[in-house]
């Protein structure tokens, strides 16, 4: 309906502030979404509200003696509170962490947007443990117990979590993630294990198991602990296969693992290619069906991709014939477009086939189906994220597609049979033309965005300036992307 387009053009999608969401500020932080900036105002609110209400004074009172009387009670107070709820807050911090958080199954929500809470919720809940932390450190100072208390096992272990609390953010912010994402997976790892063990042996050395606040410390890690025993499960399920690499051109492989199944996106271990035998990337699965005889191009001496282009005016009986001929060749697996520019994706160029792990299968696609309009507009690799939408839409499907070079397009030629498709090479799509000249045909429309950082953001911008100006339009915008 349209006054949901246009609520959601003032109220949800547009970036909080500015015009870019995916394109980072400065390389260091990415502005939320207004819907986004919404919840993350009632995190901030909530825990406010629950760090200063209901506190009350009963003097005389033996835990308190001080001569500060009230004072120093209601401080104590506040400071116990802001621990109880940075243990709380905890257990989101590993919820909206997890690849199978079941809030992804209960809600629309992406990936993405929770590993933004999960950095929103990371902010609070160290403050938290500082604040904590420093209002004791000021109370047994001024009672003159700090040098015995400091000694204590509850003490030092509370030190160690609020250190590596205090760590843990600047050694995450966005370049780290960057530049250094797999070493940044693995202290990240490493010090969460010690600010989980940490808070256990702090509440047990002071309040042994007396007011169940290890009860938060069990939590977390039952989340934590799930989302491993799925991730091996779904490894274990698809076991060790083959993966075969096709060069497309100096930019792109085509990576197919037969005898998989799955949609949406999957994690790929490459063990034989690093030391670091951990280490996984998200790609798109751009195909589940796999040719027996020939997997995709064939790759001539000379590094160039032979293709056939075939031409989606084919009358009905070539159709036909080619389709039948297809299908008894088929075999169940799964395809991959993947840019290679450094690290490990650069070397799969070097081979031709490997063992791999899948991890599958994440992110199911949303269905658009109550949309007459499909409207695509893809960068690069992108083209993957927006195959399975076009072949599954039962209305109108159309495809813009920028990209660096031929090679890709002639190699996605055959998936792309039958779509209304319009390519960029070497060249700047104006996304507002576009997208005004199919919004002007009056029909219900959602667009699916699915490229680098500034074209989404293009994407987005461009959306909620024609919601919000125009009258009786009817748009969705639906975003495919990985978030670092």
């Amino acid at each position: 309906m349209a006054y949901v387009t246009k609520f959601n053009a003032w109220f949800v999608d547009p970036p909080a502030f500015g015009s870019r969401h995916k394109t980072p500020i400065a390389g260091l932080f990415h502005v939320p979404t207004r819907g986004q900036a919404f919840f993350i105002f009632y995190l901030i609110a909530i825990n406010i509200v629950l760090s200063a209400a209901g506190f009350h004074s009963m003097q005389p009172n033996s835990w308190y003696p001080s001569a500060s009387g009230s004072d120093g009670e209601i401080i104590s107070y506040l400071s116990n509170r802001f621990g109880v709820l940075s243990f709380a807050n905890l257990v989101l911090l590993f919820l909206y962490a997890g690849r199978n958080n079941v809030l992804l199954w209960l809600t629309n929500w992406s990936h993405g947007t929770f590993l933004l809470l999960h950095r929103w919720v990371a902010w609070i809940a160290t403050l938290q443990a500082v604040l904590h932390s420093a209002i004791y450190l000021e109370i047994y100072l001024h009672n003159g117990t700090h040098v015995s208390e400091s000694r204590l096992p509850y003490w030092i272990w509370g030190v160690v979590v609020t250190l590596c609390m205090s760590i843990l953010l600047p050694a995450s912010i966005l370049p780290v993630r960057a530049r250094m994402y797999e070493f940044f997976l693995a202290w990240h790892a490493l010090l969460s294990i010690f600010v989980l063990a940490g808070c256990y042996w702090h509440i047990l050395a002071r309040f042994s198991r007396q007011w169940g606040y290890e009860n938060w410390v069990y939590a977390a890690i039952a989340i934590w602990a799930f989302d491993r025993v799925m991730r091996l499960a779904r490894l274990a399920r698809n076991g060790v296969k083959t993966a075969r690499v096709t060069l497309i051109d100096e930019d792109y492989v085509r990576v197919d693992v037969e005898g998989v199944s799955g949609s949406g996106h999957a994690y790929l271990y490459f063990p034989t290619l690093t030391w670091r035998v951990w280490e996984n990337h998200p790609f798109s699965v751009a195909s589940t069906i796999l040719a027996a005889s020939d997997a995709g191009p064939s790759t001539l001496k000379d590094g160039t991709t032979n293709v056939e282009k075939l031409d989606s005016s084919t009358d009905g009986s070539d159709s036909d014939s080619l389709g039948r001929r297809h299908q008894a060749s088929a075999k169940v697996g799964l395809s991959f477009l993947l840019r290679t520019r450094s690290g490990l994706t650069k070397q799969l160029r070097d081979h031709v086939s490997m063992p791999v792990l899948v991890e599958s299968a994440y992110g199911p696609h949303e269905d658009l189906s109550g949309y007459p309009l499909l409207v695509c507009i893809a960068g690069g690799v992108g083209i993957t994220a927006c195959l399975p939408y076009l072949r599954a839409h039962p209305g109108v499907a159309k495809l813009f597609w920028g990209a660096r070079g031929q090679g890709i397009i002639d190699a996605m030629a055959p998936a792309l049979r039958g779509v209304e498709v319009e390519t960029y090479v070497a060249g700047r799509m104006n996304i507002a033309e576009v997208l005004q000249k199919e919004f002007g045909q009056g029909i219900k429309t959602v667009v699916l965005v699915s490229g680098p950082s500034e074209m989404a953001d293009e994407v987005r911008c461009v959306i909620g300036g024609l919601g919000r100006q125009s009258k009786g339009i009817e748009v969705k915008l639906v975003e495919e992307a990985f978030s670092w």
